[in-house]
Order: structure tokens, then C-alpha cells, then sequence
């Protein structure tokens, strides 16, 4: 027998290294539930780190074991002593049993269409079958066309799109990117697709209890996002201040929680050979910090750029260009537009460059200043987008049907 309860979200967050989708899959949840007052969302996700994060009543996650990706591309465990293949049939299966049990009323999958090596895809095709509304959510940019298509050919792909899903959310507008460009997309697949505008983030109101003094007067906030590929910005930036001391504001750099030990602690000695710059290797209260800060100097992520633009912060943008040259081509298309200054790291990093940038910062127009018409309705577009699913009455099934999945 069917019973009445409240509506569900269900999100996968693909996250094998780094912060980007778990942030930007928690944005979406705590507007959703901040919106829809009978609304649960449930987060599935391999992030280590997620518990360190503080989560609206109404939202929740499950974690599933951790896997990262090896530098020749292959996958193992973080932390079990298991066989990678064995350790991605655990994911699938708690994937699969968490969405038969939770039964949602929308599925969203952040950024890969079959998730990690096709975990999910027995999920979507269970809650198909259920009538869930199967999301797919894509940032701005994925990666150069030329690397896309081909990797989204071998995975697969086009079939979940013409297929399974009934919707493809873009967190971004067609003026800075069209994540699918170059791929060859039926008027089925492009009829799905709908661009959101980015995704505005707003301080909150928990603060940090232990940031360092310079936080109290303006400075200047260097961030890696999750740490593991952002020796050069950082070095970047300390060359610059060992060389010109004098620079507008003080610095806090933010290494990240992946940045390698090592590497750490060698940053950490060199600054505090200077006055006028410390370091912290993460804030869970991210915007906050981002709020209070006279300047930004950023890789450029997707969670970065939204913060950048909704705090309204003068920044500098250094992108990676590997794995991936989805940071260049955002920062690319930002910088043409004037919402952000673009320094690319060409390997020699001169001091003199990167303080001569840090010192126009002052100067530089803030996002505001920029008219882009939709820029930021991104969450009011996805809670638009999703309100007749979750409004509409769904029949519920029995713990029974639920279990036979």
C-alpha cells in the first residue's frame, strides 16, 4: 500500500578528488530544501572530507567509499585494501539500494552522465522504470570539444542522454560556454537542455573561530579550492611577496585539504618568513572567508568563479591546464567578458608580473559592474525547473517494493 510523505531528492556527487561537484551538489540541496518546505534531499558521495561540512536540516548524505584517480589515469581505493573493481561494485550496490530505499522524486547526477565507470547507470535505469525525473546537472564548461567527444563515445554515453534522462541542467549561460559544443547531439538530446544562469552562493552564519589576525582588516584571499594541483598558484603568489613586500593587502592563502604534506609544510616556512602573509589549510565556511576579502587570486573552479561573481569580488584568476582545460577556458571567456583578470602560468612565474596584477587588483571593475543578463539565476532556475516533480503525487511504494529494488 502506498503511504504520503514529503518529497525527495536524491544527488550523486562525482567526486574522486577535490571539493567542486560536493560543493556545488550541496548548494542545489540547501536551496532546494530552503525552497520546498515538505522537501528531503539525500546526497551520495565518495568525498573524505564531506562530514567536515555543515549541512541544513533536511539534507543528508551517504558515503560511499572513496576512490581517487592515479596521474596515468587509472582509478584505485583511498582507503580500503580492496581491489578497484571490487571497491566500485560496493559503490554501485549502495548507490542502487540507498535510491531503492529512499525512492526519490528526482534523481540529479553531477557531471558524469553514467557516473564513475557506469556506476549508476543500473540506478537510473531502476528509477526510470519508478517514474523518478532523471536530472542531469553539468557545469559550464566540461573540457575542450575535441576531448569530450571522443571520451563520451567510449564511455557510451549518448544512449542515457536520448534514453534515461529526461532533463540537462547547465549551471552557466551559452555566452560563456556550451559545455557540449562540437558533439554531435540529436534535436531529442538539445531539446533537454536548458542553461540555469551560475549558481549564486551567499555567506552563512557560522564563522571560523581560529582564522589569523590579518582577517580583521582587509586582505587579499588565495585560494587552491581543494588543494591537490595548486602548488603554482601558490608559489606564484609567495614569489611575489618575498620580492615586494609592500603589496596593497596582507595575504591569507588557503592550501587546501588534498594539497600534499610536503608541499605544506614547505609553504607554510616560507611564509612565515613574511609579515604580511599567513596560512590556513582549509575553511568549511568558505563563503564567509570569501565575503570579508578585499581582493581574490584563484584557479578559477566552478565553485570559485560562482563565489567570485555573487560576492562580487575583484579577482585573478591563474587556471590549471591539466588534466583538463576547463579552468582556461572559463577564465578565458570571463576575462573577454571583464568580469575577472587572467594571468596564465607559464611555468617561470616572475615575481614582478604577478605583484604588478596584485597591485592593478584595486583598479580592476568588480562582476556588478558587467551587465550579463541571467548571470546568476541559476537556483532559482533549478528550483523552477523542479518544482512540478516534486509538487505532483507520486504514488509511494511499500518497504516491500521498495527492498525488490
Amino acid at each position: 500500500m502506498a503511504s504520503s510523505r514529503g518529497s525527495r531528492v536524491l544527488i550523486y556527487s562525482h567526486d574522486t578528488f577535490g571539493l567542486g561537484h560536493l560543493r556545488r551538489c550541496r548548494t542545489i540541496a540547501h536551496s532546494l530544501v530552503e525552497n520546498h518546505k515538505n522537501l528531503s534531499v539525500l546526497i551520495l558521495s565518495g568525498s573524505p572530507i564531506i562530514g567536515s561540512f555543515d549541512f541544513r536540516a533536511r539534507v543528508d548524505f551517504v558515503r560511499v567509499p572513496g576512490v581517487i584517480k592515479l596521474r596515468n589515469g587509472e582509478y584505485t581505493s583511498l582507503n580500503l585494501h580492496m581491489d578497484i573493481e571490487d571497491t566500485l561494485d560496493l559503490r554501485a550496490s549502495i548507490i542502487r539500494h540507498t535510491a531503492a530505499s529512499f525512492d526519490p522524486d528526482i534523481f540529479i547526477v553531477d557531471k558524469e552522465p553514467l557516473g564513475l565507470r557506469g556506476e549508476v547507470t543500473s540506478t537510473l535505469e531502476m528509477l526510470k522504470q519508478r517514474g523518478t525525473r532523471l536530472v542531469l546537472g553539468l557545469r559550464d564548461v566540461m573540457d575542450e570539444p575535441k576531448l569530450l567527444a571522443p571520451e563520451w563515445q567510449r564511455k557510451n554515453v549518448m544512449p542515457a542522454l536520448e534514453d534515461l534522462y529526461d532533463d540537462i541542467w547547465v549551471y552557466g549561460l551559452p555566452q560563456i560556454c556550451n559545455p557540449l559544443e562540437g558533439m554531435e547531439l540529436t534535436s531529442g538530446v538539445l531539446n533537454k537542455m536548458t542553461y540555469t544562469g551560475y549558481l549564486p552562493r551567499r555567506p552563512g552564519t557560522a564563522h571560523s573561530v581560529s582564522l589569523p589576525e590579518i582577517t580583521n582588516k582587509p586582505f587579499l584571499l588565495v585560494t587552491t579550492g581543494g588543494g591537490g594541483d595548486g602548488e603554482g598558484l601558490i608559489d606564484w603568489v609567495l614569489k611575489a611577496y618575498e620580492t615586494d613586500p609592500l603589496l596593497p593587502y596582507p595575504a591569507l592563502l588557503v592550501l587546501g585539504p588534498f594539497m600534499p604534506p610536503e608541499l605544506q609544510a614547505s609553504f607554510h616556512e616560507r611564509a612565515a618568513k613574511l609579515d604580511r602573509v599567513e596560512v590556513i589549510t582549509f575553511d568549511p565556511h568558505f563563503e564567509n572567508l570569501m565575503s570579508d576579502a578585499a581582493g581574490v587570486v584563484a584557479m578559477g573552479g566552478y565553485n570559485t568563479f560562482c563565489e567570485v561573481l555573487s560576492l562580487d569580488k575583484r579577482s585573478i584568476i591563474v587556471p590549471r591546464r591539466v588534466p583538463r582545460l576547463e579552468q582556461t577556458i572559463r577564465a578565458e571567456r570571463a576575462a573577454e567578458l571583464g568580469l575577472v583578470q587572467m594571468m596564465a602560468d607559464d611555468g617561470e612565474r616572475d615575481p614582478a608580473a604577478m605583484a604588478a596584477a596584485l597591485r592593478h587588483m584595486p583598479r580592476q571593475k568588480r562582476p556588478s559592474e558587467v551587465v550579463v543578463p541571467g548571470l546568476l539565476e541559476g537556483l532559482t532556475n533549478v528550483n523552477r525547473l523542479a518544482e512540478p516533480w516534486l509538487e505532483r503525487a507520486k504514488p509511494r511504494l511499500s518497504r516491500a517494493e521498495r527492498a525488490a529494488g
